[in-house]
């Protein structure tokens, strides 16, 4: 009977044994699985970042070999983008900078955008070609150089285009809404009040007086002369319209840019380095934003910005 009661004992103890087993494995399986999954996760976060990350961290070249520096000037010419006065002057001083850089080239793509931005820029090449004069800088236009883009190109030794570029565009813009006749059909009433007798001026609730149109007026003829006087400067004698023809805010293709002076040849990056200045290498020295800048940007203020640029209440003064 004894025996009996053991071996039911026995039994039951060997089951408690297995079940506590079973349980210890699984759960060092389930621990086994987790480190998997965690170290994927990281893996595929760590290639997510690697994509977002710049090519060139430094934007420096390494060593002193020589090559061809190039700068890209891509997009509205704004504060906060990426063809910001403060991204471009960064390349533009790490390219000149370079003990292994025998030319500069900037290489734009924009329709313009901030007058004060634009110049910077503009006034930046001037002082580096100065400094190193020794060193040239071409611009190279891709599909759009107009208006504030422009306006930095003419700082260059020479301007290369394609026959199908757009470029010139030298005036400058002001553009908004004005809601007056919707308020009143609706009977909606503006109340405004300012401390200085024109602070509401161009407010587009209320009524455009003829002093808001000539004080505007006055206003973007003085940074329509700045950029004339510029672009005058930097071309020179190889302007050949009329300054009714080329400063109307008008543009052109390529091939009439260069008929009217405003660009010298057509040709491309790899064109300018391999014929022009003899480095076919070429090393990229645009600042590169920080990735988790960028999407923040992205996300977020850009939103904001380009509702109001769509709507048209951000009152700003561009070369577009």
């Amino acid at each position: 009977m004894m025996g009996k009661e053991e071996s039911t004992g026995n039994w039951h103890r060997d089951l408690v044994e297995r079940l506590a087993g079973d349980a210890l494995v699984e759960r060092r399986r389930a621990r086994r699985w987790g480190i998997f999954f965690k170290l994927l996760t990281f893996a595929y976060l760590l290639v997510v970042l690697l994509l977002l990350l710049p090519k060139d961290w430094s934007g420096q070249a390494i060593g002193t070999k020589a090559h061809t520096a190039l700068v890209e000037l891509d997009g509205v010419i704004a504060k906060d983008s990426q063809a910001s006065a403060d991204s471009v002057v960064t390349g533009l001083r790490n390219a000149f900078e370079d003990a292994g850089t025998r030319a500069v080239v900037l290489r734009i793509n924009s329709p313009g955008g901030s007058p004060v931005q634009s110049s910077d820029i503009h006034k930046e090449i001037l002082r580096l070609r100065a400094k190193y004069p020794d060193i040239p800088l071409y611009a190279v236009v891709s599909d759009i150089c107009a208006s504030g883009g422009y306006f930095v190109a003419s700082a260059a030794d020479e301007i290369f285009v394609n026959e199908s570029s757009i470029i010139g565009s030298i005036g400058v813009l002001m553009n908004g809404f004005g809601f007056v006749d919707a308020m009143d059909e609706l009977g909606v009433e503006r109340r405004l009040l300012t401390a200085g007798t024109h602070k509401g001026i161009l407010d587009p609730f209320s009524p455009l007086s003829e002093f808001d149109r000539e004080h505007a007026a006055r206003l973007l003829d003085d940074l329509h002369g700045a950029f004339i006087d510029a672009v005058k400067v930097g071309r020179g004698d190889r302007l050949k319209g009329e300054d009714q023809e080329l400063f109307n805010g008008l543009y052109w293709s390529g091939a009439e840019g260069i008929t009217l002076g405003l660009a010298d040849r057509i040709g491309s990056t790899g064109y300018v380095a391999r014929e022009i200045v003899g480095e076919e290498e070429i090393v990229d020295f645009t600042a590169k934003a920080d990735p988790f800048e960028r999407l923040a940007h992205r996300f977020g203020a850009a939103i904001g910005e380009g509702i109001a640029h769509v709507i048209g209440i951000s009152g700003l003064i561009q070369f577009r």
